[in-house]
């Protein structure tokens, strides 16, 4: 097993046990199943390990089974502080010290705010007191990182990156997501600040290996290295450096051992041109569906009236590479739920961003397609009436 540095000098495994995705049986955690394979990564040498308040019985799992097994201060447990269940400073104990029992432990490793979409989402923590609770955790040893989770645009990542004091963050990222969420710009930005980087999504709940097309699993096929194509995902990960960790949900001996394995034998820079340029092929051959030609460089960008216009695309080639719900998913919580509104329907046809597109795009029309496409009726009043929920709630708090 190979390891990487986080903030404060000490060796995280660069292969991370992702816990969301527990065998079950019946409605049940299958603990014997899980301590099985948690132990054989453990032996192994992985060494951290991420669940969270609302994985239906993955703390308490990970809880017994470190504590059974007498090896709960050889390794790293990561979990996260439900921030969008929070209406005052007294959830924030609660939740965390419902947490602690669960696990079974005095304290928590690495802390992450959950699911942050949006600035306001930190903003609201901010009010009810977290910045003073954080200090007083970290200070009696109960937290020793803190960290956030993020699913939400790259600029909002960078304006949270840069408010805080962080000691590592946890983005999803994978080879088709490179210029969306926090993306390539972010990872960047977190490892220029000496902030470690955590990978989660690195197959895109499996979708990378999964629900690739034809001609993606030929390319990888025939590729004389014999890689799986979730061993050329994390692959792709581990070869930056900026990559601290790269969490796996894994759910089989056989996932342990491969993973195992591909981080055993991986380093930063270890790709050669041929491999890069051979997951391009890929990457072309998954896109071949998609609708607008975008590739997320952002020359459009900022919008006079606000509108996120590649994060807009992104989400309506999602429709097409992989299914509608999944796309107009990703458009919720990147663009429809953001505390500023980043629709299509903002746009005012001033042109600028077309005089400025190196794809020659016809941004105004295909903003006219994707908004129709992403917000039919019933999702367009499901988005409002959410917004309207979200930050009247937030205003009154």
């Amino acid at each position: 097993m190979q390891y990487r540095k986080d903030k404060n000098g000490n060796d995280l495994s660069v292969l991370g046990y992702g816990c969301m995705r527990f065998t079950k049986k019946g409605n049940q955690i299958d603990i014997d199943k899980a301590e099985k394979e948690i132990m054989a990564a453990y032996q192994a040498g992985v060494n951290y390990y991420d669940t969270a308040y609302i994985y239906p019985g993955s703390e308490a799992a990970l809880g017994e089974i470190l504590e059974r097994n007498g090896i709960r201060d050889k390794v790293n447990i990561a979990t996260k502080l439900p921030q969008y269940l929070i209406k005052d400073g007294k959830g924030i104990d609660r939740y965390f010290n419902e947490e602690l029992s669960r696990l079974r432990t005095d304290h928590v490793d690495y802390y992450l705010m959950h699911h942050l979409t949006d600035v306001d989402m930190w903003e609201k923590l901010k009010a009810v007191g977290i910045l003073d609770w954080i200090r007083e955790k970290k200070k009696s040893g109960q937290i020793r990182n803190i960290g956030f989770s993020y699913h939400g645009n790259t600029d909002n990542f960078i304006t949270i990156l840069n408010d805080y004091d962080w000691d590592f963050c946890q983005v999803q990222y994978n080879y088709l997501d490179e210029v969306t969420q926090a993306g390539v710009k972010g990872v960047k930005a977190a490892a220029a600040k000496g902030i470690p980087v955590v990978i989660m999504e690195p197959l895109r709940g499996g979708k990378l290996v999964n629900m690739l097309p034809a001609q993606a699993k030929k390319l990888f096929a025939e590729d004389g290295h014999g890689w799986s194509p979730a061993e050329w995902a994390f692959r792709w990960l581990y070869n930056q450096p900026e990559v601290t960790v790269v969490l796996s949900g894994m759910n089989s001996p056989e996932m342990v051992e491969e993973n195992v394995r591909t981080a055993s034998d991986m380093s930063s820079g270890a790709l050669t041109e041929k491999d890069l340029a051979l997951l391009e092929q890929v990457k072309k051959a998954i896109r071949e569906n998609e609708k607008v030609g975008c590739t997320g460089c952002r020359y459009c960008m900022p919008c006079p009236k606000g509108v996120d216009i590649p994060g807009i695309f992104a989400c309506y080639n999602m429709m097409y590479i992989e299914n509608k719900r999944e796309g107009r998913f990703q458009f919720a919580q990147t663009v429809g739920l953001t505390k500023e509104p980043a629709f299509a329907s903002q746009c005012v046809g001033c042109g600028k961003c077309e005089q400025h597109c190196p794809q020659s795009i016809p941004i105004r029309e295909k903003l006219k397609e994707a908004d129709k496409a992403l917000r039919p009726l019933p999702y367009k009043v499901g988005i409002n009436a959410a917004r309207k929920f979200m930050f009247r709630k937030r205003k009154e708090k």
